[in-house]
C-alpha cells in the first residue's frame, strides 16, 4: 500500500508514443503477444489506483483511436507539436513540453517499450519514494544489478583484477539504469532539466522485467519472456 503521507497528492503518468519507429517500424502498434505493444504498459498503469491520469504526448492520436482508445477520466492525449517530433528529439524536451502543460505533485514515465513493467513495480516505486520524500530523494529511477566482469574498449579491467579472480557473485554490484521507470516533481526536472534528479533513489527491478524492446532481436527476445511468464502465471 502507498503510505498515507501520498494523500492528496495528483500523480500522473507520462507516457509518450511516436507513430513511426526506426528500427521495428509500427513497434508501437504492432501486435505483441496478443494485443498491440503499447496497451501493455498502458493496462499496468492503468491498474495502479494511484495514479490518476496517463498522458500520451503523441503524433499518433488517429491510430490510437482506429485501434480502440479513447480519452477518459484517466487518459488524455496530448498533440506532440511539430518541433518535438521526429527520432533525433531528445526525450527530456518532451517531459519539458508535458511538465510545463500539466500540472502534478508527481510524475511516474515509461516507455511503451517496457511491455514487462508490473503493477507491484509501479506500486513498489511510489511506496518507496514517499517513505522518504521529500527531504530524503526527490526522483527515483530503476536499476538493473550487474555483476560482471567490465574492461574498456582497449580491453583494460574496470571493476577486477585478472590476476585476483574472484567469483562474480563476489565483485561490486553495479547498477544499469533500465529506463523502466522514473518519478520526479517539476521542481526535480527543474533543477536538474532531466527525469533522475539532484537526490535519486535508486529501485532495483528483475531483469526480466526491465527488457526493453529497440531491435527485432529485444522483440524476440521478450515475446520468448512473456510466454515462459505466462506458462509460470507472472503475466495473464
Amino acid at each position: 500500500m502507498i503510505p498515507t503521507k501520498a494523500g492528496g497528492q495528483h500523480i500522473v503518468a507520462l507516457l509518450p508514443m511516436k507513430l513511426n519507429s526506426e528500427r521495428v517500424p509500427g513497434k508501437n502498434f504492432k501486435n505483441f503477444c496478443g494485443k498491440p505493444l503499447f496497451r501493455w504498459v498502458l493496462d499496468t498503469l492503468l491498474a495502479v489506483p494511484a495514479i490518476d491520469e496517463v498522458l500520451i504526448n503523441t503524433d499518433a492520436r488517429t491510430r490510437l483511436e482506429a485501434e480502440g482508445l479513447e480519452e477518459s477520466d484517466r487518459v488524455r492525449f496530448v498533440q506532440r507539436p511539430e518541433a518535438l517530433c521526429g527520432d533525433l528529439v531528445s526525450m527530456n524536451r518532451i517531459i519539458e513540453y508535458d511538465v510545463g502543460h500539466h500540472r502534478a505533485d508527481l510524475y511516474v514515465m515509461t516507455h511503451t517499450t517496457n511491455p514487462l513493467l508490473q503493477v507491484s513495480t509501479v506500486e513498489r516505486a511510489l511506496e518507496r519514494y514517499f517513505e522518504v520524500s521529500p527531504d530524503g530523494a526527490d526522483s527515483l529511477f530503476t536499476v538493473t544489478k550487474v555483476q560482471t566482469r567490465f574492461y574498456d574498449a582497449v580491453g583494460t579491467p574496470l571493476n577486477h583484477d585478472p590476476d585476483n579472480l574472484v567469483r562474480t557473485q563476489d565483485l561490486e554490484p553495479w547498477f544499469e539504469e533500465n529506463s523502466n521507470l522514473y518519478l520526479f516533481t517539476k521542481e526535480s526536472f527543474a533543477a536538474s532539466g532531466a527525469r533522475i534528479g539532484r537526490r535519486p533513489l535508486m529501485l532495483e527491478t528483475e531483469p526480466f522485467e526491465s527488457t526493453d524492446i529497440d531491435t527485432p532481436s529485444d522483440w524476440a527476445l521478450a515475446e520468448v519472456l512473456v510466454e515462459h511468464l505466462r506458462r509460470t502465471g507472472k503475466v495473464p
